[in-house]
């Protein structure tokens, strides 16, 4: 399996986090300038605070009748203060604070200005020629809290604006895409015959080139391919012609000749000339196997073909092969010639190799699956695994070029299935069995 993620998944993704990164980042820099600004106007009620105070706290000390000492200012009703205050003298001596203030927050002896301690921001004031100072607290946590809860609330859109965003942008990369994934499917979707042009109409400007490209390319393809074709049909002609014609005429000499020695002779050139003319149809076969004609545009029916070819054979050797055809048909990318030459040399394989009391069992399932199985003692194994080598037999009596797997095979490959060669046959305790399925063609 290709560990290659889509183009689709990786836009929408790196776009989404993108987008997530630089919300972050902007809600990191609007809380920085948020809390500068509130510290900014906690500040400010600090100072508004004590300069409001002040003059009140100065008129009330002046004017107690009990003395100078430290008083407690009253509160209307229970509640918490978020900004304390202590008024006090040059010494630090306590005139006035306020109900919840607590004295060791504050420092040792009053000043003027802010000033920051563990746990507070303190703010003082003096007046009366500086005999008396004021200073206003504020809990540091207070404004951390403040500053957490205006950061959640900016914080809090992005929980619904991220998955929208993913949609969205999913939704925008699938619907630019949607041309470039059709491209792709159909040329997925298509066997490995189909060399007809890929639309390029409608594909986004990036992709265009590579349409011209993969249709310039099927098309020198397809001109191979035909001119692949025609020299193998041209070949045929050219050798089969001239090789007819010598077995012709040294068979007319043999029926003239009187000597046997020289009768002999001519039966050697005649059954020489055999030979050659048998090969050569085979390595002609073989050209074309290997060549890419395996697969055609369009779907056939395989089922008529193999009860042709089973019905050729049986002509020849009559009552030595049983057939099993399906009672569907059986659809398959495999081009009808290439299938004839795969199952020629399969059946005449069996008919060659096998036992000659024996019949040779050739079957097709509904699935597709082709099984042709002929009886003869067990191959070895590593026998068995050269056989679709070219030119490579078992040792028999019998009489053959040693191609016919290797051009069964080269088909086989040729059209994306598989072989299977086997000895003992299934089911069996000898005999040999080559079986494929003939719908994985593609």
């Amino acid at each position: 399996m290709s560990n290659r993620s889509s183009l689709q998944k990786s836009l929408s993704i790196g776009l989404t986090l993108g987008v997530t990164l630089l919300w972050l980042l902007g809600v990191t820099a609007s809380g920085l300038v948020a809390q500068h600004e509130m510290n900014e106007v906690f500040d400010s009620a600090l100072e508004e605070t004590a300069q409001r105070i002040l003059p009140l706290a100065v008129t009330d000390i002046l004017n107690r009748e009990n003395g100078p000492g430290n008083q407690i200012a009253p509160a209307m009703k229970d509640h918490d203060e978020y900004l304390t205050y202590l008024v006090r003298d040059q010494q630090g001596n306590l005139l006035l604070q306020s109900h919840d203030a607590d004295p060791r927050v504050f420092g040792t002896l009053p000043r003027e200005g802010f000033s920051n301690t563990s746990t507070h921001r303190i703010y003082g004031a003096s007046a009366v020629s500086d005999t008396m100072f004021i200073e206003v607290a504020e809990p540091l946590a207070h404004r951390r809290e403040a500053a957490l809860e205006a950061g959640l609330a900016l914080l809090m859109p992005l929980v619904f604006l991220i998955p929208i965003s993913l949609l969205g942008v999913w939704w925008i990369v699938r619907l630019s895409l949607r041309k470039v994934v059709e491209f792709q499917q159909s040329i997925e979707s298509r066997g490995a015959g189909d060399l007809t042009p890929v639309a390029e109409d409608r594909l986004p400007k990036e992709f265009e080139p590579i349409a011209k490209a993969v249709n310039l390319l099927l098309e020198r393809l397809h001109r191979a391919l035909e001119a692949e074709r025609s020299f193998t049909a041209n070949s045929a002609h050219e050798l089969r012609t001239p090789l007819a014609t010598a077995l012709a005429k040294v068979q007319r000499l043999q029926a003239r000749i009187q000597g046997d020695q020289l009768k002999t002779t001519v039966t050697e050139i005649e059954e020489a000339l055999q030979s050659l003319s048998v090969l050569s149809g085979k390595l002609l076969e073989l050209a074309k196997a290997e060549g890419g004609g395996a697969l055609s545009q369009n779907q056939q029916d395989l089922v008529p073909i193999l009860a042709m070819i089973v019905d050729d054979f049986q002509r020849q050797a009559p009552g030595r092969i049983i057939l099993s055809l399906p009672e569907s048909v059986v659809n398959s990318f495999l081009d009808p010639d290439a299938f004839a030459i795969l199952m020629r040399n399969l059946i005449e394989n069996a008919l060659k190799h096998g036992s000659q009391t024996r019949p040779v069992e050739v079957s097709m399932a509904d699935d597709g699956l082709l099984r042709v199985r002929n009886g003869s003692d067990v191959v070895p194994p590593d026998q068995l695994a050269l056989l679709r080598n070219r030119f490579a037999r078992v040792k028999t009596g019998a009489s053959g070029s040693g191609l016919g797997l290797a051009i069964a095979d080269a088909i086989a490959t040729g059209a994306g299935m598989t072989l299977h060669l086997r000895s003992p046959a299934t089911g069996r305790q000898d005999g040999f069995e080559a079986e494929l399925n003939v719908v994985t063609a593609r």
